[in-house]
């Protein structure tokens, strides 16, 4: 089959290279169409993949997409400060571009620490046009962690807004911070800008103030700190790009779209997913600071006539408990990631609003998307297929039967680490693959399920358990409720579980009996069940499995005291 497309205005593009679908011919009638349209899908989302420009920056991609679909198209809106058309958005980019060139002319990296909303696109576009890399704070990590992050990327100065860190009561954290760090308001940066400065960028705002390259970073956004204190991870231009490229081939954007993007810019998934490939592909993004507003969300979501939304299983689930079934009628697509997805949420999804959840799978050194379910091709349990262009390979873990240990290598993958032990030093994926973490299966279909983190398992009795199926079994019997599971010592069985849970009557007896009637393994039955007000949980939607760890092992110790 030869091809032959023009996918954008400016851009032709000739591919002559015969594509091959193989098909079973065994197979029936139904089943060969059905494998012939997988195969045709697959070879399609590569096409489209290829044919996208990665070779450029952000900042000019976003610029190009504003030409091309109209300089007075509606781009970022938020319930604060109403719209922002693409010229109004990169004009203001371009006003704090130039405040931030003459400002901060030998700081390369400038921290950036702000909620969802119209003026953090403004900034966040502002510093890449001055050639600065925005490094993008966690506000919800403590004082600590920020501090950890700003010496792992040299950060001298962070950008934030007064009202704004009233309104988060982050004042004592901000205290803190500011004994090492310069603190900037931007209320303050603004009230310095004049008609003589905005005039000049009213015509620049078509091409950045600093000239940048596809490889140079981007971005700094920093690990979880799920497990341990955050990494910084360098992105490129080409490798949000590239991922930007990758989710744009398997999901149908169209001219009535919007994005509800209520996921931290800080969180790679709210920064690439909900935020530039939107902007990119020319679809509206409305913009909300807080996903812990269970009751306000939905509500917008229906006032916004929003279509699609990007989320996480804890949000969800909140959302799901408060929503009107018909809050969220113009959703077509439903994303969640950063953490399994519950059969109890997706099934309140399904009942209540007639919404398939679509769950999918990324880490933020892939920028961040790696695999992803379709309404075409939507696998209940899996996290969907690779994006086109990555590569893998699944080393064998001692102790796990199946699966493997998961490494990935593509264009989306990061530039490398920045840790506070080496501040400014880029550590690169070794000959360009990333090891993620996470133990997987990957069926004949391409599809990818999940097994656990390899930290995540425990060795018990010389058996490996995997502490996300036991979460699942406690999803599944206490459904709307949070719990998690974490190791401690055990001097007989190497290590014993404890489930830490919100659910006011959970007993071990009731688990225990339920993991029976499931047909689990003992093993998986936690030693002890702890009932507590709230698990912890991070700002960009996981659960603190740190912060869990820690409980379990304080009531520990003060037993054992």
């Amino acid at each position: 089959m030869h091809v032959r497309r023009r996918l954008f205005p400016k851009v032709r593009v000739t591919i002559l290279e015969p594509v091959k679908l193989e098909v079973d011919q065994g197979l029936r009638g139904r089943q060969r169409r059905a494998a012939a349209g997988a195969a045709l899908y697959q070879v399609m989302s590569d096409l489209i993949f290829r044919t996208q420009r990665i070779d450029t920056t952000v900042l000019k991609r976003i610029i190009e997409t504003a030409e091309e679909r109209g300089i007075a198209r509606l781009a970022v809106e938020d319930p604060v400060t109403g719209q922002l058309s693409y010229g109004r958005l990169l004009t203001a980019a371009a006003v704090l571009g130039g405040r931030f060139s003459k400002l901060y002319r030998h700081q390369p990296v400038l921290g950036l620490m702000l909620p969802n909303a119209n003026g953090a696109c403004a900034a966040l576009l502002g510093l890449m046009s001055a050639g600065k890399v925005p490094a993008m704070i966690n506000f919800t990590a403590g004082a600590a962690n920020i501090l950890s992050a700003c010496k792992a990327a040299e950060v001298k100065t962070i950008l934030t807004s007064r009202a704004f860190v009233a309104q988060a009561k982050l004042g004592l954290v901000l205290d803190e911070v500011g004994r090492h760090v310069e603190i900037v308001w931007l209320e303050d940066l603004r009230a310095t800008i004049t008609l003589k400065d905005k005039l000049p960028r009213l015509w620049h705002r078509s091409r950045p103030l600093a000239e940048r390259r596809a490889d140079d970073p981007a971005a700094i956004l920093f690990t979880s700190g799920s497990e341990g204190t955050p990494k910084g991870v360098v992105l490129t231009h080409r490798n949000i790009l590239a991922n930007t490229a990758q989710a744009a081939s398997r999901i149908d954007f169209h001219s009535g779209d919007k994005v509800f993007n209520v996921l931290p810019i800080f969180h790679s998934f709210g920064l690439t997913a909900g935020t530039l490939l939107p902007l990119v592909c020319g679809v509206p993004v409305f913009l909300y600071p807080s996903p812990l507003h269970y009751r306000i969300v939905p509500e917008l979501v229906y006032a916004s006539n929003a279509t699609i939304m990007f989320g996480t299983d804890t949000f969800f689930g909140g959302y799901a408990r408060t929503a009107h079934p018909y809050d969220f009628r113009s959703i077509r697509y439903a994303f969640a990631g950063a953490e399994p997805v519950k059969a109890s949420t997706r099934a309140a999804y399904m009942d209540k609003f007639g919404l398939r959840l679509l769950e999918g799978y990324g880490v933020t050194e892939a920028a961040p998307v790696v695999a992803l379910n379709t309404p075409m091709y939507n696998k209940a349990g899996s996290v969907g297929k690779l994006m086109p262009g990555l590569s893998y390979r699944l080393e064998p873990v001692p102790g796990v039967g199946t699966g493997g240990r998961l490494s990935i290598k593509g264009p989306n993958i990061m530039a490398g680490y920045l840790r506070a032990e080496k501040p400014g030093v880029l550590e690169a994926p070794e000959d360009g693959w990333h090891d993620t973490g996470d133990i997987v299966t990957v069926d004949k279909d391409g599809s990818v399920t999940i097994q656990g983190r390899a930290k995540r398992f425990a060795k018990i009795g010389g058996e490996m358990v995997s502490l996300a199926a036991v979460e699942a079994l406690a999803g599944e019997l206490w459904k709307g409720s949070l719990s998690a599971v974490a190791t401690v010592p055990d001097e007989r069985k190497g290590e014993r579980l404890v489930l830490i849970t919100d659910r006011p009557d959970a007993t071990r007896a009731a688990f225990v009996s339920f993991a029976k009637a499931a047909g689990a393994m003992d093993m998986m039955v936690p030693a002890k069940v702890r009932v507590v007000k709230s698990v912890p949980v991070l700002g960009s939607g996981k659960i603190d499995f740190a912060g869990v760890t820690a409980l379990a092992r304080e009531e520990e110790a003060l037993a054992a005291a």
